[in-house]
Order: structure tokens, then C-alpha cells, then sequence
């Protein structure tokens, strides 16, 4: 089979810096724009901000695999352009079910909002009435966001990473810029924060349902719901929404039983945290949303060679980005949250947790690779069980662990069930898909590993006391930066990457 490498490798390149772009843009924005929402809103708003980002996680079970599902299908007909009629008609049957989805999401938040706000959320400073309507709003902020990912998946399937990245940019400058001057200016409560989300999002997702359908090939008929395209899928569909479903419940199982036990106020710092850890996860999902498309694509022709390329260019990759900066959060926890916040009660709380979530968002990230090849070859059964039993675990422990450890031991329940994952769900995979590739897949994220953490140790012991946000952050910047570059030169393919790059870009003096 002819490789696919040289129609691949340009969308490869390109995608990889417009996701890069608009992750690190949204990333930035967040960085900003935290300390001053806690500042105009308070620490208990922003807890509750954190809830919602909860329920909308929890929400995506009801997107039953199809995310994943239409980036997939838009790879695969990618390079299958005689089949444009029915890419058109599977975008148009998945997004009326969407659609729908969407209501229910809706409908439920604003059913349970008086009961999630009498008995569920521990507010001290937020009134009941301010709480019951901040529910009210997430509800309607809710049905505007939930198709946002949808229209992704499909642009992303498409390879038009460049295109989505400029509407998110544009999106995320808004909504998080514009929030600012709303609460400075106009209003500075939760209520006043969710309109603004609610009208930005709105306009977000019309945007992004009009590219999906103008990215779409030509056609000599309008699309139509074909419900009989549903059986093509529904087996993948499946596989990936209940994997989806136990993943959803994993991750944020934490959040929910600090919100349930603890006050909103601890929950408060536990999203702080999580928000410093979430970091990993832009840079993972930055990754992924490059490597499946293609991974999918070369599934989809044959190529074999070309797969295993891309699966372990993409491991070295995911470790040289995600660990050096783990590395550094968690050695200069306190500092970079000090930094951040230039808050010394919220950095002393929340650096512990996050310490422990660091470890486990690190291992999560290391993990996306094994299960996007997973996804190309349509092969969800192991990720399932091994979520199922994730869950067999995690529930029966976190419970006793938030109570007698508080916040710190929920999150060493996420961080035990990631590097239990690493070390027995990889090998498994490796055995069926990929079987001499298991160590090669260790050392892609082995030598990394070893090479950030010894820079960043010995930037530790250097760096004993930072006293000044100048001095800080001058100190982690350059770790970092060591760490990243030490990382960069013992992955073999990102090594090789940039000195051929270099090298293109030497002027010659012949």
C-alpha cells in the first residue's frame, strides 16, 4: 500500500501549530484571567464556575461516542472523496441527534437546579436565590456550549485545524476578555459572568456550524437524515460513548465528592488546582486532535508503516511537551500558583493538591497515544473493561480518602488509577495492536521523563527560596526551558525533527 506520508505530513505540520496556537492562546487567557474572576467574584463564585465545568463534563456522557465518532468518519472519508454524499448525510443525521442532546442537557440542570442549590452546594457567602439563578443560567449556557464539540470533531476530521483555531481564538479572547470588563464595568457577580458566556457561546457555535457544512465536499444533492448510516457507526459509537461514559466518571469523581463533602470554598481552591493541572490536558488534547485524524487515515489505507511513525512520533512528542512542564508544577507548586494568583492563602492550599493531580494528569496525558490507535483500528473493548474496573476501584476509595485526607486524597485516588492504567492497559494494547513496539513506547516516554525531572530536581535544590515574582518567575521559566530542551534531545524523532529543521535554516555562505 502506497504511503500516505506526503499528502499527511503538511496537514500534520499545520494542524499541529494552529492547535498549538490556539491552545496556547486559550491557555494564556486562562492564566489571566483566573486571578481577576476570584478577585471581582470571589473564591465561592468561582467554585461555583469549577461546578459547572463539572457538570459539563459529566454531561458529555450523553454525547454517546459521537465526538470522536464524526472526527473519525470525516478522516476516514477524507481520503475516500467519492463518498462525499455520505459524509454530508452522516453530518447531517449525527448533528439533528446533537441537537436534541442538547435540550435534554438543558432541561435536566434546570429540573435539578433548586435541589442542587438547597442541598447539594455548601455556599457560606453566595445567597440561595444568586446560587439558584447562576443554575438557571449554566443551563442555557449549557445548550449554546454542548455542539461546540461536535462541529470540532467534524472540522478537525476534515484536517481544518487552521480554520477551527481562529474561531477559537477569536471565541476564547471574548468570552474571557469580555467577562473582565463585564465584572470590572458592569457587574461583578456570577450572573453578570454567565450572560456574557451565554451570548459569546451562541454565536460560537453557529460560527462553527456553518464552517463544518462550507468545509464539507460538494455535492449534487442536499444532505438528508439517514438513519440506516447510524448502523455503520453504531458499533464504534458505542464502544467509545460507554468508554466516555467510565472516563467522564473518572475524571471528575474527585471534583464531585469534594463539591458533595467539602465546603465551597475548598472546592474553590481544589479547581484552582485542577485549572494549573488542566494544562496537560490542552497539551494532550493538542496532540491528539492532530495524530488521530491522521493515525485514522493511515488505518483507513493500510498503511502500517506510516502508523507506527506517527504513533511514536506523537509519544515522544506528548512526553516532551506534557513532562517537563509536570515537572516543574510539581517541584514549584506554591511558587507558580503564588505567581499566578499573587494570592498567599489560595497558592499554600491548593499547592498540595496539586502536586498530586500533576502526577496523575501527567500519566493521563502519556496514555491519549495508546488510545487514539485504539480509536483508528475502532477497537474500544479494552479501554472499556479497563475503565469499568477503574471505576470498581475508585469509587469504594475516594469517598473514605476525601474524608480523612480531605481534598489531597481525592486527587491521589485519580493519580493511583493513571499509573495503574500505564501499567497494565499499555502492555495489553501493545499485545494486539502494535506487539514489538512496547518498549520502544516506554522509552519514547521513559527518557523524557528521566531527563525533566533530573533538570528540574537540581533546579530545585539551586532554587530553594523564591521570594520575589520577578525572581520566580524568572527561575521557572529558564527549568523549564532547560527541562525542555533536555527532554527534546532524548526523544530520537523530535530530536531529529529540529536539527533538520536547523539545518534548513542555516544560511549558507557557499
Amino acid at each position: 500500500m502506497e504511503s500516505l506520508e506526503p499528502m499527511l505530513l503538511p496537514r500534520f505540520r499545520h494542524g499541529l501549530l494552529a492547535n498549538f496556537a490556539g491552545s496556547g492562546w486559550s491557555a494564556m487567557m486562562q492564566l489571566v484571567c483566573v486571578p481577576f474572576y476570584i478577585k471581582f467574584m470571589g473564591i465561592e463564585a468561582f467554585g461555583l464556575i469549577g461546578f459547572y465545568l463539572v457538570f459539563q463534563s459529566i454531561a458529555q456522557i450523553l454525547d454517546l461516542g459521537l465526538s470522536p465518532t464524526i472526527n473519525r468518519e470525516m478522516a476516514r472519508y477524507s481520503v475516500q472523496p467519492e463518498k462525499a454524499a455520505e459524509a454530508r448525510d452522516l453530518v447531517r443525521t449525527l448533528e439533528a441527534g446533537y441537537w436534541l442532546i442538547g435540550v435534554v442537557i438543558a432541561l435536566i440542570l434546570t429540573g435539578a437546579s433548586t435541589w442542587i442549590a438547597t442541598h447539594w452546594i455548601k455556599a457560606n457567602v453566595l445567597p440561595l436565590h444568586a446560587v439558584r439563578e447562576a443554575l438557571l443560567l449554566m443551563a442555557i449556557l449549557a445548550f449554546f456550549q454542548w455542539p461546540v464539540s461536535f462541529y470540532q470533531g467534524g472540522l478537525m476530521g476534515l484536517h481544518r485545524q487552521v480554520l477551527f483555531n481562529i474561531v477559537r481564538i477569536s471565541v476564547v479572547t471574548l468570552s474571557s476578555g469580555g467577562a473582565i470588563l463585564i465584572l470590572w464595568l458592569v457587574s461583578p457577580t456570577i450572573q453578570a459572568f454567565l450572560l456574557w458566556q451565554i451570548a459569546v457561546n451562541a454565536a460560537q457555535t453557529v460560527v462553527l456550524a456553518m464552517l463544518l457544512w462550507k468545509c464539507l465536499p460538494a455535492t449534487l444533492r442536499a444532505a438528508r437524515f439517514e438513519f440506516s448510516l447510524l448502523r455503520n457507526i453504531g458499533r464504534f459509537a458505542a464502544g467509545v460513548g460507554g468508554i466516555t461514559l467510565i472516563s467522564l466518571a473518572l475524571t471528575q469523581i474527585d471534583k464531585v465528592v469534594v463539591s458533595k463533602l467539602l465546603s465551597l470554598t475548598i472546592l474553590g481552591y481544589y479547581i484552582l488546582a485542577a485549572a494549573a493541572a488542566n494544562i496537560l490536558s490542552i497539551i494532550a488534547a493538542v496532540i491528539f486532535n492532530v495524530i488521530f485524524p491522521r493515525m485514522s487515515a493511515q488505518v483507513a489505507a493500510g498503511d502500517e508503516n506510516g502508523l507506527r511513525q506517527s504513533y511514536h512520533t506523537g509519544s515522544q512528542l506528548m512526553a516532551v511537551l506534557v513532562l517537563p512542564v509536570a515537572a516543574v508544577l510539581s517541584f514549584f507548586s506554591f511558587d507558580v500558583l503564588h505567581l499566578w494568583t499573587r494570592n498567599v492563602e489560595a497558592a499554600a492550599f491548593a499547592a498540595p493538591i496539586l502536586r498530586i493531580l500533576i502526577i496523575g494528569s501527567a500519566l493521563n496525558a502519556l496514555l491519549f497515544l495508546p488510545y487514539s490507535l485504539q480509536l483508528a483500528f475502532g477497537w474500544t473493548k479494552l479501554t472499556f473493561i479497563a475503565s469499568l474496573l477503574s471505576i470498581a476501584v475508585a469509587v469504594p476509595a475516594i469517598i473514605p480518602m476525601t474524608r480523612h485526607f480531605g481534598p489531597v486524597g481525592a486527587a491521589a485516588v485519580w493519580a493511583g488509577l493513571n499509573a495503574l492504567s500505564m501499567l497494565i492497559v499499555v502492555p495489553i494494547m501493545h499485545r494486539r495492536l502494535l506487539p514489538r513496539e512496547l518498549w520502544g513506547y516506554f522509552a519514547d516516554v521513559g527518557f523524557p521523563l528521566v531527563a525533566a525531572l533530573a533538570i528540574t530536581a537540581f533546579g530545585r535544590l539551586a532554587f530553594p527560596k523564591l521570594t520575589s515574582p520577578i525572581a520566580t518567575l524568572a527561575a521557572v521559566s529558564s527549568i523549564w526551558l532547560a527541562a525542555l530542551m533536555m527532554a527534546a534531545l532524548s526523544a530520537p524523532h523530535v530530536r531529529d525533527w529540529a536539527f533538520s529543521h536547523i539545518a534548513k535554516r542555516k544560511p549558507s555562505y557557499a
